[in-house]
C-alpha cells in the first residue's frame, strides 16, 4: 500500500509539473516557472525510474535525483519561483538572459550541492550548513508567499489565497523535516516522507498555477479599464 500510494505521489507530481508548466509558458510566457515546473516534473520522472529499477543507490540515476533535488531546493523552488511570480506582483519582465542567468546558477548550485547530499550532519559541518541554507531559502521564500497571498487576498481571491498559504505551510514543513527530523516510524528508503513531499510538491504546482492565474486575470482587468474609461470618453 505505501509503496502505491509512493507511485501515485511521484506520478501526480510529474503531471502536475509538464502540464501547468507547459501551460506558464504557453498562456503566460513565463518561462521561469514553466522551466522549473518541467524540471520538477523531470526530476520525478528520474525519481520514477530509479525506483522502478530497484532503488539501486550506485545507479546513476541516483546521482541525477539529487542533483535535480539540489537544484530546486537551492535556486528552482526559491529564487526563480520569487521571480516568476514576481510578473504579477510587481510586472517584472526579466530578460533572456537573465531567464538564462538565474538557470545557469541553479544548474552550477545542483552539481555542487549535491554531493552534501546524505552526509552525516553531526560529524560534517559542510553538509550541515547546506542543509541550513536549505531551510534559510526556504523560508525567506515562504515570506514572499504570505506577501503573495495577501496579494491574492487583497483582489478578491480568497480560494487561491487559501489554498496558497496551505500549501506553502506544507511545502515549508517538508523542507525543514528533511534533513533535521526524519519520522522515526518512516521505512529506510523513507518511503512515507518522500510520498508526502512528492504530494505536497505536485499540489504547490498545481496551486501556485491557479493563483498565479487568479493574480494575473486581476492585473489585465484593471489595465482594461482605463482602456474603456478613455473609449467612454471619447
Amino acid at each position: 500500500m505505501k509503496e502505491t500510494l509512493f507511485l501515485l505521489a511521484d506520478l501526480w507530481m510529474i503531471f502536475a509539473g509538464y502540464f501547468y508548466g507547459w501551460r506558464f509558458i504557453r498562456r503566460y510566457g513565463n518561462y521561469l516557472l514553466g522551466l522549473e515546473w518541467m524540471v520538477v516534473a523531470t526530476s520525478g520522472s528520474n525519481f520514477l525510474l530509479w525506483s522502478l529499477l530497484g532503488a539501486n543507490s550506485g545507479s546513476v540515476l541516483y546521482d541525477v535525483a539529487y542533483f535535480f533535488d539540489a537544484f530546486s531546493r537551492s535556486v528552482g523552488i526559491t529564487l526563480i519561483l520569487i521571480m516568476g511570480l514576481m510578473k504579477v506582483t510587481h510586472r517584472y519582465k526579466p530578460s533572456l538572459g537573465v531567464d538564462v542567468g538565474v538557470f545557469a546558477v541553479a544548474t552550477v548550485a545542483g552539481l555542487f550541492l549535491r554531493h552534501f547530499h546524505g552526509a552525516d550532519l553531526h560529524t560534517d559541518r559542510a553538509a550541515f550548513s547546506v542543509a541550513v541554507y536549505y531551510v534559510v531559502v526556504n523560508l525567506l521564500t515562504a515570506g514572499f508567499l504570505g506577501y503573495f497571498v495577501k496579494r491574492l487576498w487583497t483582489a478578491g481571491a480568497k480560494g487561491p489565497a487559501i489554498w496558497t498559504g496551505l500549501v506553502t505551510a506544507a511545502a515549508t514543513a517538508i523542507a525543514i523535516t528533511y534533513d533535521f527530523f526524519p519520522l522515526p516510524f518512516d521505512d529506510e528508503n523513507r518511503t512515507i516522507f518522500y510520498t508526502a513531499a512528492l504530494a505536497t510538491w505536485g499540489t504547490q504546482g498545481f496551486v501556485y498555477f491557479r493563483a498565479y492565474r487568479a493574480l494575473h486575470d486581476r492585473n489585465a482587468n484593471a489595465d482594461a479599464k482605463p482602456a474603456r474609461a478613455t473609449g467612454a470618453i471619447a
